[in-house]
């Protein structure tokens, strides 16, 4: 993330629908599966609003993230325990320390997701849980995911594979923000009849279409609740630190090259 970037998000988190509904989806599973009190890891804390907001409801948190500058984001808002860190390093907690660790829209980031992924396995308690969201669909990869620094987009099929790879199992693996990807699709198709250098700005919304948006994640929340939402710009999941964990998480991982990966 560049650091224009977080700045950014240190001034939308709080109100931008994107955030606020990604944060209510992830808080509610928090509560779900894994209940307060108990110890949070997040790895790519950003601007650490969601720390904030896990803090309130009763956890003890901690974060890791690779930018100094967002470590000391989290620090000025109060927070102890956030640190610099490469997250595909063996992270600095005591194994099976952590109730439960949450990476949301992070290991797209990463040349190897499934270290990233075995490292917080180590991390976490039995029966721990993970919380992840990450970009939806390789064929919407563009101009957004390369300013963004994305090396890849996902399947449902996908993040299964590097989370079994990791030693989880699923307990929820969903699609989310259905609502806009007709929109998305509308955008994409434009920006390849006309490409232009993109921004990793987020698209700024009005006051009504921002309430809007929230209203329809919402929505898209309580159907969750129910049943699997089988389409939409992210992909969603709860994993389970599984039983036989320890057995494969020290095996080498094969190192594939971005444009390798991209065909994936």
């Amino acid at each position: 993330m560049e650091v224009a970037h977080l700045h950014e998000l240190s001034e939308l988190e709080q109100t931008y629908w994107w955030h606020v509904a990604k944060r209510d989806l992830v808080t509610n599973w928090l509560q779900q599966y894994s209940s307060p009190p108990g110890f949070i890891i997040e790895g790519g804390i950003g601007s650490a609003g969601n720390l904030l907001a896990f803090q309130e409801l009763g956890y003890e948190v901690a974060g890791l993230d690779i930018m100094p500058e967002a470590v000391e984001y989290g620090r000025q808002r109060g927070l102890s325990q956030v640190q610099v860190h490469d997250l595909e390093q063996p992270w600095p907690f005591a194994e099976e320390s952590a109730d439960a660790i949450v990476l949301l829209d992070v290991i797209e980031h990463v040349p190897n997701p499934v270290q990233v992924l075995q490292n917080a396995v180590r991390t976490l308690k039995p029966d721990g849980k993970i919380f992840l969201t990450v970009p939806a669909y390789q064929w919407l990869y563009g101009d957004w995911d390369e300013a963004l620094g994305h090396y890849r987009r996902y399947t449902t099929r996908r993040l299964q594979q590097q989370t079994v790879a990791a030693g989880l199992k699923t307990i929820k693996l969903t699609h989310w923000n259905s609502f806009t990807l007709p929109a998305a699709l509308g955008m994409r198709s434009w920006q390849k009849m006309c490409p232009l250098k993109r921004s990793a700005e987020f698209p700024r919304v009005s006051a009504i279409t921002n309430r809007m948006l929230i209203g329809c994640a919402q929505i898209e929340r309580a159907v969750n609740q129910f049943l699997n939402v089988p389409c939409g710009l992210s992909v969603a999941g709860v994993f389970e630190k599984s039983h036989d964990s320890n057995s494969g998480v020290n095996a080498p991982l094969p190192q594939l090259p971005r444009e390798v990966e991209a065909e994936q």
